[in-house]
């Protein structure tokens, strides 16, 4: 009996060193415009792509997302001058900020088709656990593996345990996926997942859409797991369905991904279990996303900490600027961000949209969506103006800031309700102070200016 990441790794071996590590063949293989050390690996040992059909190229991190002006950092326009001359060089497909198909990796290459279940899936950054979500086996790789994939379209790997972490239960009213990735990682650790690769299962899960599945995937690597999965099931096939690059004979490819699911009795290193009951709309409050709470809680005081946890409770209060015992729904934010390969696919948009709407924004903020596709079709559905009546910037797609190495940032000492993934101290900008939550709790922070609970504004909205 196998679990779905034993078939996914047996799938890819070819061959496995005495030592344990195992040489993986790579399905898919996505670039952007800071891979572009790699490249630079291969052009000094005169090399080349070994197979540049599997080699897409996006340009995201770096970008600007307000574009009409063009890039006016001079080393932003080197890089992504370095991706499309690599691109043409080795023949690779690119989605260049002349594509109306560009976007963040992470939300491209799965509204493209070009991620599929049963494929093992690399990019030089840590989030390609999203890839998980559609039945496939993705991890992100550093620079040095990124050139040697692009060399040999192979990786070497030890192979990590496996766990699998059930959600039961319905979700109330305004909870979703990034409550649920929040809300185990609050419970587990951000090392609680460290060394696994994560099946996410049960009812929960399942009632989860495609984009829901996406999220949570993409927050395994912030619980310290390897990568996130969940089982290609009917809602994913319909998903794929009429993707640009999905297979030909579909109907086919449907049937064999039917296989990829843990066998009956197949056995867990670990097992993990959450009752959507105790899941409530989350925000973070300090330096890490292990740092959450339901909105309905308090700051913790250190003093009532374990030991070991009390220092960094208090350095982390510190630098957030946050009181022991403060309510937080007392938290007055300067601004909002909607966007990144966490939270920006359409589903997203509309759940923001929907607590938005008619409503105006105390605080200042931008709405980045995650691909040029998702901006067309936001725009198609009046998205945009909801954002834009409200007060809210709506800009290009790109990682922005989410990464803050784009020109979006957070000022210093500044208090930002995000979307994104990370709060780590100046990830959204030296000194920026970052609270992670929904799309939806974004919205709702911008319409009250501190930290609220979404719920209250749902009731009579569609």
């Amino acid at each position: 009996m196998r679990t779905l990441f034993d078939k996914l790794w047996d799938a890819h071996v070819v061959l496995t060193r005495e030592d344990g590590a195992s040489l993986l063949w790579v399905d898919r293989h996505y670039v952007h415009e800071g891979s572009h050390h790699a490249f630079a690996k291969l052009a000094e040992r005169g090399l080349a792509v070994a197979e540049p059909a599997l080699t897409i190229g996006v340009a995201d991190h770096y970008v600007p997302t307000r574009r009409r002006a063009g890039i006016t950092d001079p080393d932003i326009a080197r890089m992504v001058a370095t991706l499309e001359g690599n691109a043409a060089t080795h023949g690779l497909r690119l989605f260049g900020l002349a594509d109306p198909r560009q976007g963040i990796v992470h939300v491209t290459g799965p509204e493209q088709g070009l991620t599929l279940p049963g494929m093992l899936v690399v990019c030089g950054d840590s989030h390609t656990s999203t890839h998980g979500a559609l039945g496939a086996y993705g991890f992100g790789i550093g620079a040095t593996e990124v050139a040697h994939v692009l060399a040999t379209q192979t990786v070497w790997q030890k192979k990590p345990a496996r766990m699998r972490l059930s959600f039961h239960g319905t979700a109330a009213p305004g909870v979703g996926a990034k409550d649920m990735a929040l809300h185990w990682i609050a419970a587990l650790g951000a090392d609680g997942a460290r060394g696994h690769a994560v099946e996410y299962a049960g009812p929960a899960v399942r009632a989860l859409s495609v984009e829901g599945r996406l999220t949570l995937c993409n927050l395994s690597i912030e619980g310290g797991a390897r990568c996130g999965m969940v089982g290609p099931d009917a809602v994913l096939i319909d998903w794929l369905r009429g993707r640009p690059h999905a297979p030909a004979d579909f109907d086919r490819a449907a049937e064999s991904w039917a296989d990829l699911a843990s066998d009956t009795g197949a056995e867990f290193d670990r097992e993990e279990s959450i009752d959507m009951g105790a899941v409530a709309p989350v925000v973070t409050w300090g330096t890490s996303p292990e740092d959450a709470l339901p909105i309905t809680g308090t700051v913790p005081d250190p003093a009532r900490a374990p030991e070991g946890r009390a220092a960094r409770i208090a350095e982390a209060l510190e630098y957030m600027g946050l009181r022991p015992g403060q309510k937080l729904t007392d938290v007055a934010v300067d601004q909002v961000f909607i966007g990144s390969c966490t939270n920006a696919r359409i589903e997203d948009l509309r759940a923001a949209a929907a607590v938005i709407a008619g409503l105006r924004a105390k605080v200042p903020g931008m709405v980045s969506p995650g691909s040029s596709l998702v901006k067309a079709q936001a725009e198609a559905e009046g998205l945009d103006r909801v954002f834009t009546e409200a007060g809210l910037d709506w800009v290009d797609s790109g990682c922005s800031m989410c990464v803050g190495m784009n020109g979006d940032l957070v000022a210093p000492g500044k208090r930002c309700a995000s979307s994104t993934n990370r709060n780590f101290r100046g990830r959204q900008g030296p000194g920026a102070r970052t609270h992670l939550m929904s799309p939806a709790m974004v919205a709702a922070a911008a319409v009250t200016g501190h930290l609220t609970d979404v719920r209250p504004l749902l009731q009579g909205r569609a």
